[in-house]
């Protein structure tokens, strides 16, 4: 009998290796094909979409990534990036503001940074007033500043075509601007590649990085009678603070526009960097972007 009940253990315990064998075989083998399984492709909202990997290049997600479209604010990456492509630029070079810039927002109905008449500010703190509360007045101070000509007119042209030339030397060919804000006259476009590679250039500048991923910013500025006032800015990019490793970079709107964010994130190490162009609403922008961003770290 004592013979017999050895017998049926080693069976049992054999029986129990095998089939514990067999499960880990089984799940090793599931766990690879999911590994390998590619997750599926987001759909968005947008009519144009684009992703990469920022320190590849290489594309992650693609909606009609080529086609050109309105892009609304998200052009003033363009103007922040000219500015900071200056020689030998100084952020702390004061600029003093004009009517003409208040006028324009007021004329234009155009999102404002609220910049008050007779105050100078600095450069830099002019690139907080463009890039967070998207402040038209920022920008036409800064082609006013970094234009070259006689005139303000002159000015603006000048510095324009350097947004145009700077379009160029990145090799974008559906890119081109006729406006320092996005404001255009019906020639200013991108496509979410070509802007997605405008973005990718100036994320590699130190002073728009930091400036981009600043959620909210109080700057002393000087008054025209010499005292200072606070300046308070809110970034208009809800992915700051809402999406885990989010590092930028711009909204846009507009009529034509409808609703764009260029967008990008770091997470372990990987950027992913994108464009979302003519979304339905600012929460489908936001939306699209998550998706989009969700996917790239997958792949």
């Amino acid at each position: 009998m004592k013979i017999g009940i050895k017998h049926i253990n080693r069976v049992s315990v054999t029986a129990t290796v095998t089939l514990t064998a067999g499960a880990v075989l089984a799940g090793s083998a599931f766990a690879s094909t999911a590994q390998a399984a590619t997750p599926p492709a987001p759909k968005i909202v947008a009519k144009g979409g684009f992703l990469m990997n920022d320190g590849t290049g290489k594309t992650l997600f693609t909606k009609s990534a080529d086609t050109r479209r309105a892009t609304g604010s998200t052009t003033k990456i363009m103007t922040a990036l000219v500015v900071l492509s200056q020689k030998n630029v100084n952020l702390n070079s004061k600029v003093t503001i004009q009517k003409a810039y208040s006028d324009y927002i007021v004329s234009k109905n155009a999102s404002s940074a609220r910049l008050i008449v007779g105050d100078k500010v600095t450069v830099g703190q002019l690139l907080y007033g463009l890039m967070l509360p998207s402040g038209c007045d920022a920008a036409y101070a800064l082609a006013d500043k970094f234009g070259s000509g006689s005139t303000r007119a002159a000015r603006v042209k000048s510095f324009i075509g350097k947004m145009n030339s700077t379009a160029k030397s990145l090799k974008l060919k559906n890119t081109r601007f006729d406006s320092f804000d996005g404001i255009g006259n019906g020639s200013n476009y991108s496509t979410p590649r070509d802007l997605t590679k405008i973005a990718s250039k100036a994320m590699k500048n130190s002073t728009f990085r930091t400036v981009v991923k600043t959620k909210s910013t109080k700057q002393k500025v000087t008054t025209k009678s010499g005292g200072y006032r606070y300046m308070s800015w809110t970034n208009t990019n809800k992915l700051l603070g809402s999406y885990s490793g989010a590092t930028g970079v711009k909204t846009g709107s507009g009529p034509t526009a409808k609703y764009c964010l260029v967008f990008a994130a770091t997470r372990k190490g990987k950027t992913v960097i994108g464009t979302v162009l003519t979304s339905t609403s600012e929460a489908n922008r936001t939306a699209d972007a998550k998706k989009m961003m969700d996917y790239g770290f997958k792949k």
